[in-house]
């Protein structure tokens, strides 16, 4: 296995997953696992021998967590750990806070994990009824 500071030498100007835009300085990355879609070595999902990814879930009820087992890094189809929290949004972000920081699984990226996961739950919450909205009565 190639260390991460030489496979991030060679994917970081060119790899398919980056989005390139005119009068952009820094181009954007769509590889899975990279929380705030930058393309810095920190944030990578392909590089590095732990990552943290948040997605939606299958069914639009709460997010998922990917981590990557360090151990398994040779064989990345076996690499990746998916767990599904469901439990509402307050116990959901704080068991993946305590996951992340109190198991010392990749502290510097807390903050953007909870980030991406509140504005997941955030999503996935049902708009109040306007007032004064017209609603078709029922007869």
């Amino acid at each position: 296995m190639v260390s991460a500071d030489i496979s991030w030498a060679v994917i970081r100007d060119n790899s398919c997953f980056l989005l390139k835009k005119r009068g952009v300085k820094k181009p954007f990355s769509t590889e899975p696992c990279n929380l705030t879609n930058r393309n810095a070595m920190r944030y990578n999902g392909l590089v590095n021998t732990k990552v943290v990814g948040v997605a939606a879930a299958a069914d639009n009820k709460g997010f998922v967590v990917t981590t990557k087992r360090a151990k398994l890094a040779h064989r990345p189809g076996k690499s990746m750990v998916a767990t599904t929290m469901k439990a509402g949004a307050g116990r959901s972000l704080h068991k993946m806070k305590g996951a992340l920081v109190k198991q010392r699984y990749r502290k510097d990226l807390t903050k953007a994990a909870l980030r991406r996961a509140a504005a997941i739950s955030r999503s996935q919450k049902a708009l109040p009824a306007r007032k004064g909205s017209k609603v078709a009565k029922k007869e």
